[in-house]
């Protein structure tokens, strides 16, 4: 599997998961069910679940795949796999809130090098090329060839005047204290992995998560971030956050533009 192979599938395999979830989402009602460790599964999880999982599986059979709805399956790590969250931010997609995207990322010796993340309801498209650098793609889109794109870069923050993106469903005390050590001009908030691209377009300095999180929630907007510039950290000892981790849980963590001067913990 080259690079050059591996973008144009996982693009077009996350537009066209984008378009099974917005049929859902546009509906008038859809099921909510609830997974064994409480949190919500709709029939969109699952039907993108199933087209990305059957895309990848087609196109590059020897690759190890996992996936948040196949969690279950995923008993080893290895150096290099594909990993997929088919709709992140269940919780934004279930409130109509739009803020929920498709993530689709190669990790290799522990990095999540190249991905996509697709948020179908705000028409933005944010993939890593070939060549590693990141790039937002201007809709409309075809699955089938690329359209205009321009290449994304991190700010150069000023550590005056920060801005902070955090998360919309999950923020706590504990982050709102980490916040508080830094000068902050403004703060946003932002659902699924679109706060990892906020900070990649420059939009955004920093992005603090002190609470749970799996690898494929974060191994596409990681990889996204990691073109443009950024860099990700554990949030304890601020070394870089790696991949294929047993159980696939991530520690907290900090995603940042390299001239944030990062607190401790």
């Amino acid at each position: 599997m080259t690079y050059e192979a591996l973008i144009p599938v996982i693009r077009r395999l996350a537009l066209e998961a984008g378009d099974k979830i917005m049929e859902i989402y546009e509906a008038d009602d859809f099921d909510v069910k609830v997974k064994s460790d409480d949190s919500p599964v709709t029939a969109a999880d699952e039907a993108a679940d199933a087209l990305i999982s059957d895309g990848l599986k087609a196109a590059f059979p020897d690759v190890m795949l996992v996936t948040e709805e196949q969690s279950a399956s995923h008993k080893e790590t290895g150096d290099t796999f594909l990993i997929v969250d088919p709709l992140d931010g269940t919780k934004e997609f279930i409130h109509r809130r739009g803020d929920f995207t498709v993530n689709i990322a190669l990790v290799e010796n522990g990095v999540p090098t190249r991905g996509v993340v697709y948020a179908p309801a705000k028409g933005r498209m944010f993939l890593t090329l070939a060549d590693g650098s990141t790039v937002e793609e201007k809709g409309p889109f075809n699955p089938e060839e690329m359209g205009e794109a321009s290449k994304v870069t991190v700010s150069q923050p000023d550590n005056a005047g920060l801005m902070v993106v955090a998360s919309k469903s999950h923020r706590d005390q504990a982050t709102d204290d980490y916040i508080g050590k830094y000068s902050v001009k403004d703060m946003t908030s932002a659902g699924s992995s679109l706060k990892f691209c906020l900070v990649a377009t420059g939009e955004a300095d920093l992005y603090p998560r002190l609470g749970r999180t799996m690898e494929w929630d974060t191994a596409a907007g990681h990889a996204v971030l990691a073109g443009a510039g950024g860099q990700v950290v554990r949030f304890d000892d601020q070394t870089p956050l790696t991949y294929g981790k047993e159980g696939y849980a991530n520690p907290f963590f900090i995603a940042y533009a390299p001239g944030v001067e990062l607190k401790p913990a």
